[in-house]
Order: structure tokens, then sequence, then C-alpha cells
């Protein structure tokens, strides 16, 4: 609810967009009856002539769409459950677990025949929308949308302008004079150039690692900063799962816990959150005053694209799109990539990045094959690819022999076959 409505928020707090309709669809009828509430309420209490609609059926939410927002989770705790705590008996220390490793191949994996049947209605209700996908594994998911489906898709996420909101507090400047020019993959993603005034803040970044209180903000990225030379997009607890460093050991772990960005260290954090949070969910009160709700713009990008394509006004975004126009060239071309991208009311325009720089272009090109082999295996029904996939990822093989491997993957599929597509 509070994502969803945060976007009907946005959505509404431009002119030209607060006469829009918008339908709401869920398969949870409370849930959904939650944020049907809340945005109704922003409509009234704005005075605005938008029009809020509200079905548990599909079909009827898209029909004549122009612009279909996706933010789901498939198969609730159960599934997600075993995805952490399965490797976890392996010793592979997931904290999320919502990207890649054995968490995000297999979040890809039961979420992607539904993509596919997302992508089956649209093409028959909406084949012209633009498909704005929220949901993770964001590469594994647009990038399966690119191969197998017609229906136009980018990615969305906010690491990007929450990394640059960090940055801009650990050398002191204002965020919005804050520049900056980031590519690579989502969640492993690099500020390659990060100015102001026209100057490179990357030596105040380095100088901000010495001092104790602001290196415990973001202990990972300061890490890969030191070692790597650039400052990556995804927190750091996030980051920590993409590489094989900083979780091999629950010392490690333990000692790169720190405050904001490395809070959520310990493993299995965002699960245990997410299972605190669900009775909170499901409570009938909603836990907002309806009388008091207004319509307030976030930082997040889905709003101002639209109103880019639909206005004609140009804006730079950090999406992700398919590589097919090379926009990095250390890259498969039919990678899903996470670079600048303008939008304006002909479409979406990669910018090209060229090559990434040396020192980090190993790890999104890691990333990327892992992704390929999850895609590959969902929608060739390929056991052995989805087991490839696994053994390619970094923390698992820091952690664990290929024997190993093999037996956790068969484990993790046994559990969760309900949800995942038919592997021979």
């Amino acid at each position: 609810m509070v994502f969803a409505t945060k976007l009907v928020g946005d959505i509404l707090s431009f002119d030209d967009l607060n006469d829009s309709t918008i339908a709401l669809m869920d398969i949870d009828e409370h849930r959904l009856d939650q944020t049907t509430r809340v945005a109704e309420a922003m409509v009234e209490n704005e005075g605005l002539d938008a029009t809020v609609e509200s079905t548990t059926d599909r079909v009827e939410a898209l029909d004549g769409a122009d612009y279909v927002l996706n933010m789901i989770n498939v198969g609730g705790t159960e599934p997600f459950e075993n995805e952490i705590r399965i490797p976890e008996e392996y010793g592979v220390e997931q904290a999320i677990g919502d990207t890649i490793g054995p968490g995000g191949i297999f979040r890809g994996l039961r979420t992607i025949p539904t993509m596919l049947d997302l992508a089956n209605d649209m093409e028959e209700l909406c084949p012209d929308a633009l498909l704005l996908n929220y949901t993770n594994p964001m590469s594994i998911l647009c990038q399966t949308m690119f191969e197998a489906t017609d229906i136009e898709t980018v990615g969305l996420c906010h690491s990007v302008p929450h990394t640059a909101e960090a940055i801009a507090d650990y050398v002191d400047v204002p965020e919005d004079e804050l520049e900056y020019w980031v590519a690579g993959v989502n969640h492993v993603a690099w500020f390659l150039e990060a100015t102001h005034d026209g100057e490179s803040v990357y030596p105040a970044l380095r100088e901000a690692y010495d001092d104790p209180e602001t290196y415990e903000r973001d202990t990972v990225r300061f890490e890969m900063l030191k070692h790597f030379g650039y400052f990556p997009t995804e927190s750091s607890h996030h980051m920590s799962e993409y590489v094989p460093y900083f979780r091999t050991d629950e010392d490690t772990i333990e000692e790169l816990t720190g405050t904001d960005y490395a809070e959520r260290m310990p493993t299995a954090t965002y699960l245990e959150g997410w299972q605190e949070r669900s009775e909170e969910r499901d409570d009938p009160e909603l836990g907002v005053d309806l009388d008091e709700v207004g319509v307030e713009r976030s930082e997040e990008y889905a709003s101002r694209l639209i109103h880019s394509i639909e206005t004609d006004t140009t804006r730079r975004f950090n999406l992700n799109v398919s590589n097919e126009t090379n926009a990095i060239e250390s890259l498969p071309t039919d990678a899903c990539v996470e670079v600048p991208v303008l939008v304006d009311g002909t479409g979406l325009h990669p910018c090209s990045v060229g090559e990434l720089p040396n020192s980090v272009r190993t790890f999104p090109q890691q990333h990327v094959a892992v992704q390929q082999l999850a895609v590959e295996g969902a929608l060739e029904n390929d056991r052995e690819k989805v087991h490839r996939a696994v053994k390619q990822d970094p923390l698992t093989a820091a952690q664990l022999t290929l024997p190993e491997i093999h037996e956790m993957t068969e484990e993790l599929l046994a559990a969760n076959e309900a949800y995942l597509p038919r592997l021979e």
C-alpha cells in the first residue's frame, strides 16, 4: 500500500496528469481496498478530476491502459523463506536475496511465469502500453520481457537517486547540485563521474572513508571504493551479496554491520522485517488519516517518466533497458543494463556510455552471465541452466564446492516447485 499510494500521489502531483484514470489491481482484496481508499482520499482532498478504479481482475485493469506499473510478489512467504533459509543452511548468508544469488535467481524463476502471463494480457488488451517494472530481480525480469515478449518494458529502481543523496551527504554538498554519470547493471552500477561545480567529489569521498562515523554508515561501499576506485549504487547490505568478499564468515558480517546503509548486514534481515510487517499489512485499520492524505511528489522516476512522454518534456533518468543500442560496449547487446536514458515525447533513448572502467568491468559482466543463464533456464525449461546460474553466482561460489551448490539448488527446486516453471 505504501509504495502504490506513493506512485499514485506522484502521478497526481502533475497538473498535466491529475485527470488520469488510475486502475488499481491486486489479488488480495483487503490490501487492494486499503490502497484504493487512500488513493480516493487523495483525489477528494485535492479536488482533482482523476478517476480511481479498483479490481481483482487483471484483464479489467489492463484494458486500454497507456502505462502499466508492475510491483508484484509471487508466492508470498513460503518461497521467500526457502530462498533465504535453505542457502543459509549451506553457509550462503544472504541479507536481502532479491537480486542475484540463490535468492535472486529463484525469486526470478517464480516471478517469470506471472510476468509472461501479464505480457500476454497486455499484448491483447494494451499492446502499445509501456510496462514500467519495479519488481525484483530487475535485470532477470526485464531481460525476460525483452527476449520473450513484444511489450516495451523499462525497469525503474531508486538506488541511483538514493546513492546520489548519500554521496552528497558524505561530501557535504547540496544533493540537487551533484552531477553524475552512472552505468552498469541494476544494483551493480557505478558512479563513473560525480561532480559539484565542475569538480570531482571523489577526492572528498575518499577522505570520508577515513572518518569512522561516516565509514560506519556505508561500510561495504566504502570498501569497494577503496579497492576498486568507484562508488557502487546499492547500499552496503545489498552490495555485500553481489561480490565474494564480505559474507563468507560471521565475523566479517558483524564487523561490517554499521548504521544507515550498513545497518541491515546480518543474514535474513529483509525476510525477517518482511515477516514482522505482515501483521501490519493485514491490519484492518489503515493507520492513515484519510482526511489528511494529500498529493506529494517523491523521488521515484515513474511519474516523471510518464510526464516526459505525455508532455514532450526532456528528462534524463537512470533506467534498466536492453543493451541493443550497445550503450555499454563491455556488456552483451542482449543484456539488461542500467544506463542514463533521455526520455521525451518520442520515447526512451539510452545514452552511450562506452566501455566500463577495467577495475569494475568484471562485476556486471559476471552478473549478466548469471542473469542470462537464469532467463534461458526459465524460458527453455532447462534445469541444467538453472544449476549453472547458481554455480556462477560470486557469493555462492566463494562459499561452496560445486557438488554442494548442486545439492543446494536441487533442494531449492524441490521446495519451491509449485511456483517455478516446469524444468526438465
